[in-house]
């Protein structure tokens, strides 16, 4: 039996993948790991975008970065000829949604969807004299940034979104519980290492050697084995790839 999968994406990301596995005739749940809060300098992210023109390149971190940059600076236009980038497929959907053309943005077209995969495009442009900006949550790597600094660039970085526990209802607590109750029956879809720290604050005490999960990235794998999940998967954060995933669970130990 394909397990019912645990989206724990923050809202709305996590609404949103669960339906559209849904729409793929798979049992899905929505249950966020993290919250998003808004900018906690709603003023000081207005004035870094509103900087966007003399900007050679800007980076958003995630979806979260580009709608919560959004809601500080409603109506904003993307200026022509400026470089956006970003790690994975669902920032790109954010900004092209948000009206950035397809053509101004730079990011991986495959997995692994990785600071190191966005480097590897933009390693080989003159960075010398130029300024980049980074548009992010609290926390997070440092790694991309060091390297535009290595090559000469100028690099801000501005805080557009803040992150924390959810608060789950009575339904998310009782399907964490029926998870746990049933390990085999359901599968982790796990985002970030954040969520995984996570784990441990909202389900304390949990022994996780009986559950499983999918990993989108090997560090957040690496998190979940660290955290005592029996069994975990790498698999790309694409729908295709999860979807096709998700039966063969039982067929596989942590790899």
């Amino acid at each position: 039996m394909t397990p019912t999968a645990l989206v724990t994406r923050p809202q709305p990301q996590a609404d949103a993948w669960a339906a559209r596995l849904r729409a793929e005739g798979l049992a899905a749940e929505a249950l966020p790991l993290l919250a998003i809060a808004p900018a906690p300098e709603a003023a000081a992210v207005r004035a870094a975008l509103s900087r966007l023109p003399a900007q050679a390149l800007v980076v958003f971190v995630s979806p979260n970065a580009v709608a919560q940059a959004l809601a500080c600076a409603p109506g904003w236009a993307w200026p022509a000829g400026l470089r956006a980038a970003a790690v994975g497929p669902g920032t790109v959907a954010a900004l092209q949604a948000a009206g950035v053309p397809a053509a101004a943005i730079t990011a991986p077209v495959a997995p692994p969807y990785e600071s190191e995969s966005l480097w590897a495009l933009l390693a080989g442009q003159t960075w010398a004299g130029r300024t980049a900006l980074i548009v992010r949550g609290d926390g997070g790597r440092e790694w991309l940034g060091e390297q535009l600094r290595a090559a000469g660039a100028a690099v801000q970085a501005v805080q557009a979104y803040g992150r924390g526990d959810p608060v789950w209802s009575d339904a998310q607590r009782a399907c964490a519980q029926a998870a746990l109750a049933a390990p085999a029956a359901h599968c982790w879809l796990l985002s970030s290492s954040e969520a995984v720290g996570a784990l441990a604050r909202l389900l304390p005490g949990t022994d996780w050697a009986a559950s499983q999960a999918i990993a989108s990235h090997a560090r957040i794998a690496q998190a979940a084995r660290a955290a005592g999940f029996g069994r975990v998967r790498v698999v790309p954060p694409e729908l295709a790839a999860v979807r096709d995933a998700l039966p063969t669970m039982h067929d596989h130990d942590s790899a």
